[in-house]
């Protein structure tokens, strides 16, 4: 619901990575304070897109994919949370992907303790506001 940033004890975002993140985003992520799960390292490394979702708005984390069907998914959820970033870059290596994560905070922190659906790609930031309503 509103009002439940997806922050720590210490105040500092929580992330899910899914499957297909690199696992090095993750370390980078715990080494700026950040708590970070990977997907596989819970138990999730096959589990369908919609568990993912339900394990991430449980603990309130923001999902970290390249996976668009999870844009799609949480659009028409009628939920507010989780909040995904969509990495959507020519370049994927993990230090890539952290760096534009990094450069991209301070637009985007407040939205995604509000329920966003993030993407992050070569050129472009695009941020679109959870829950989506249908017939907006």
């Amino acid at each position: 619901g509103a009002g439940r940033a997806p922050r720590d004890d210490r105040g500092e975002v929580k992330f899910l990575l899914n499957v297909n993140t690199p696992r090095a985003l993750g370390r980078s992520l715990l080494a700026d304070g950040h708590a970070c799960r990977h997907a596989a390292d819970v138990g999730l490394g096959r589990a369908p897109d919609e568990t993912i979702v339900h394990e991430a708005r449980a603990h309130g984390e923001v999902i970290l994919t390249h996976d668009l069907d999870y844009g799609h998914l949480l659009a028409f959820s009628g939920h507010d949370t989780p909040s995904v970033v969509i990495f959507r870059l020519r370049y994927t290596q993990p230090s890539v992907l952290h760096r534009r994560l990094v450069e991209s905070w301070q637009e985007i922190e407040r939205a995604l303790e509000r329920g966003a659906i993030v993407s992050i790609e070569d050129a472009v930031l695009r941020i679109r506001p959870l829950p989506i309503v249908r017939g907006d």
